[in-house]
């Protein structure tokens, strides 16, 4: 049966999506074959930054970048090129521009991520990467997988076949890329580092492109360019002192270029002077032999001394920032400024080349950038000051947070918290319907997980906890099972630094929910009862028959059966006693599950058509859909099929209307089920392997593993006993890396069965040894029954 009933995690068992794949058992003799459904035309993706102003020469790395395009036989290799060069030197501006050159080769799409690897603040991992590109392959954010093997084998099979660029941005380790390789003929990935990743050479064959530092007459032409429309006069000499000063880098030329056109009547021979002082001043503070990256520093200083002292003070602040990028609100808050006049300085320092405008009010920094401007603030900044900005734009996103639950609608409906009270230097937030509450969800994403790290380490427990307990519910239906489970645990820490028990408590409940849908039993049962503990000492009875429930979800799952139904009783009877129909509708449901289990039908037949009523009456349609295929199952065990059919259909019904791909697929598998007891394997077929691709996207691996288990019982009502063992054996595969005893010791015994027929009567013997310890200290009706039969059948040979 079903375990995924469980309120305030109710959107993580209600994620949305439509099935792309399908399955058809054609020619049942020539085996089952997958084909894609028809959908509509995608939108093709356009990740590419704008093209670079003022860009020069790059003659030769162009031309070997085309020689790479151009050799049709890598290309349908899948092939790899590496722009390596040093920090400044333009490797993203030579990828960019020829990316936009070449894209007319790619019709398919053009996919750009920033791997951050050089960058302040931590660098983007695979996993986040690979999320980025499967939502810009239009994969609902709830069928991305879990697990980042999975997310990568998804991403490279929307990706074969087709013609895609892919530009992989600041990559520091070969260990960030290669998960991100399409290994598809026609696509080509092109990745730019200050390493020479010599591993993806070795062993991708990759091409290597090295950047040097641009050359006197280059240098002297990329100055000429940015300033062409304020200075026309400038001597060649000094044009080229002015180079050497900024050391021939792309990024720090860029810089000062942009210092002179904002000074054309400033004679250029004063503002090399300038610069020439404050490249002394750097040779004397610093340490490092460097001469690259003390001109670079020396660059910025000599441009940010320049600054207005309110630009000044904004570009320290914004060093502050959490993550690399941030919205115009996020900063006006940092900055207690308000919208308008944040604008105003957010345009000077993208004026100045010190700020990048990516457009939508959103900016970011170059990672050398962020690294000065981090540092002028904490050399310029009182540690109080610093607080206080990190406090206010912390704040923002809490406040933010708020009110994007409640625009979307879920408003805690398991545990309501009290956030704030907000000071008058914490902005309005601009989200105000369900539209933008998503919107500024998926692009904040990163942020907020940046910002609980960056509260807790700034000592504002408050802060840490409270932005992953609000946000619980809009991650539980809009990400993977594990993308804020490092989140929630350094909420948990912050909780327990601040002394806030039901903080804890909420905490250890997500917690639990994550480790329990994600098959972690033990962790799972050690954060129910902590917060159990923790709601009973804070006299919250509700928040106890929360903790209860997950309990017994979780005994349930470890098939302690009669220890679950204790669990869900207690927790029923509080919720009874408390009017909270909502919960007492969930735990008929998991009561329902749990006698259907025990065996007693009746029982569990009026427990689940409870629940539907009052799900009913509540206009809780999603849940009433997760309920239906239970009662089917409970109605196909009473050989009642055509009342099971009813229901199912119900089910998938509400399915499709509300395009709720997880609904369909555990649908999909009791109707499997359900076919196979009509003597109609054929069906059962499609309809179990169907369900399997469901489940696999959302990552419920139990479920999926279940699916393959019907599959294989298809394949031998069909007498097609290889087929059959090979997926029983995919399926106990699954079960034993889960720890899912129950459902291991169910598949072994269907495969050696199997294999008995097959005439491997060594091997069934084999698969019923490992079955029976699994059965030996469960004591439900089912598994007693198991138990005999299997051990009736290693006695008996």
């Amino acid at each position: 049966m079903s375990d995924v009933g469980e309120p305030g995690a109710g959107t993580w068992s209600s994620l949305s999506g439509s099935a792309a794949d399908v399955v058809q058992a054609r020619d049942i003799s020539g085996g089952v074959h997958f084909h894609q459904a028809e959908r509509p035309s995608a939108q093709v993706p356009r990740q590419l930054p704008v093209d670079v102003r003022g860009f020069v020469n790059r003659v030769v790395e162009l031309e070997r970048l085309d020689r790479w395009l151009a050799d049709e036989a890598e290309a349908d290799a899948g092939t790899v090129a590496v722009i390596a060069g040093t920090a400044g030197v333009g490797k993203t501006a030579l990828a960019v521009r020829w990316a936009h050159r070449a894209r007319d080769r790619f019709p398919d799409g053009q996919l750009y991520v920033n791997l951050r690897g050089y960058d302040p603040g931590a660098p983007l991992t695979a996993d986040d990467a690979l999320d980025h590109f499967l939502r810009a392959l239009e994969v609902p954010a709830s069928r991305i997988p879990a697990d980042v093997q999975a997310r990568a084998g998804l991403y490279r099979s929307l990706v074969a076949d087709k013609r895609i660029l892919v530009v992989l941005d600041n990559a520091a380790t070969v260990g960030q890329v290669r998960p991100l390789l399409p290994g598809a003929a026609g696509c080509l990935v092109l990745v730019t580092s200050r390493s020479r990743l010599p591993g993806l050479v070795a062993r991708e064959g990759a091409r290597r492109v090295a950047v040097e530092m641009l050359s006197d007459t280059e240098s002297v032409a990329l100055l000429r360019e940015v300033t062409a429309d304020y200075r026309t006069a400038d001597d060649p000499g000094e044009l080229a002192e002015l180079a050497r000063l900024c050391a021939r880098l792309p990024l720090a030329l860029r810089v000062a270029a942009e210092r002179a056109a904002g000074r054309p009547g400033m004679p250029l021979a004063d503002l090399i002077q300038d610069l020439r002082d404050e490249s002394s001043l750097w040779d004397a503070l610093s340490t490092e032999d460097d001469d690259e990256a003390d001109a670079v520093r020396a660059v910025f200083a000599w441009s940010y001394r320049a600054l207005s002292p309110d630009a000044a003070r904004a570009f320290r602040l914004l060093g502050l920032h959490p993550g690399a990028e941030f919205s115009l609100d996020a900063a006006a808050a940092l900055t207690d400024s308000t919208p308008r006049d944040t604008r105003r300085l957010l345009d000077t320092l993208a004026g100045a080349h010190l700020l990048e405008d990516m457009g939508s009010r959103r900016y970011q920094f170059h990672d050398l950038m962020r690294a000065y401007a981090a540092d002028q603030a904490h050399q310029e900044e009182s540690p109080d000051e610093q607080r206080a900005a990190l406090r206010r734009v912390l704040e923002w996103y809490l406040r933010t947070s708020v009110a994007a639950v409640d625009a979307i609608g879920f408003g805690g409906r398991a545990f309501p918290l009290s956030v704030g009270p907000f000071g008058d230097d914490i902005p309005q937030t601009g989200v105000i319907d369900h539209r933008d509450a998503v919107q500024w969800y998926e692009r904040e994403r990163g942020n907020l997980m940046a910002a609980t790290r960056t509260a807790a380490e700034a000592g504002l427990d408050r802060i840490a906890w409270q932005i992953p307990a609000v946000l619980m519910e809009i991650n539980g239906s809009r990400d993977p099972l594990g993308g804020w489970l490092e989140a929630d645990r350094i909420a948990l820490d912050a909780a327990r630094r601040s002394g806030d028990r039901r903080g804890e408590a909420v905490i250890h409940w997500s917690l639990g929910v994550r480790h329990r849908l994600g098959q972690h039993l033990r962790d799972a049962k050690d954060h129910y009862e902590a917060a159990r503990v923790l709601f009973d000492g804070l006299g919250d009875p509700l928040g106890v028959a929360y903790a209860l429930n997950g309990l017994g979800l979780t005994s349930m799952r470890d098939r302690r059966l009669r220890e679950a139904r204790g669990e869900f009783e207690r927790a029923l009877t509080i919720a009874q006693d408390q009017e909270a129909r909502f919960l007492v509708a969930v735990l008929l449901r998991n009561l329902g599950c749990v006698d259907d289990d025990l065996g007693h039908l009746d029982e569990a037949e009026r427990e689940l058509r409870q629940a539907i009523a009052t799900y009913r009456e509540l206009g809780e349609e999603t849940e009433e859909s997760f309920c239906l295929p239970e009662l089917a199952e409970v109605l196909i065990e009473q050989r009642r099929p055509a009342e099971a059919r009813d229901s199912l259909d119900r089910a998938l019904a509400q399915a499709h209307a509300h395009d709720n791909a997880l609904v369909e697929g555990l649908a999909l598998l009791r109707q499997g089920r359900l076919e196979l007891a009509e003597g109609s394997p054929e069906d059962a077929l499609t309809s179990s392997q169907h369900a399997a691709v469901l489940l696999h996207q959302f990552g419920y691996q139990g479920y999926e593993a279940e699916a393959w288990h019907v599959t294989g019982e298809a394949y031998r009502q069909l007498g097609r006993l290889d087929d059959a063992a090979g997926f029983f054996r995919r399926s106990a595969e699954v079960h034993r890396e889960c720890g899912d005893r129950w459902h291991l010791a169910v598949t072994l015994d269907s495969l050696a069965t199997t294999l008995g027929l097959l005439g491997k009567p060594d091997h069934a013997r084999q698969a019923w040894r490992e079955a029976q310890p699994l059965l030996t200290d469960v004591d439900d009706p089912r598994a007693a029954r198991l138990r005999a039969r299997v051990e009736q059948r290693l006695s008996s040979g």
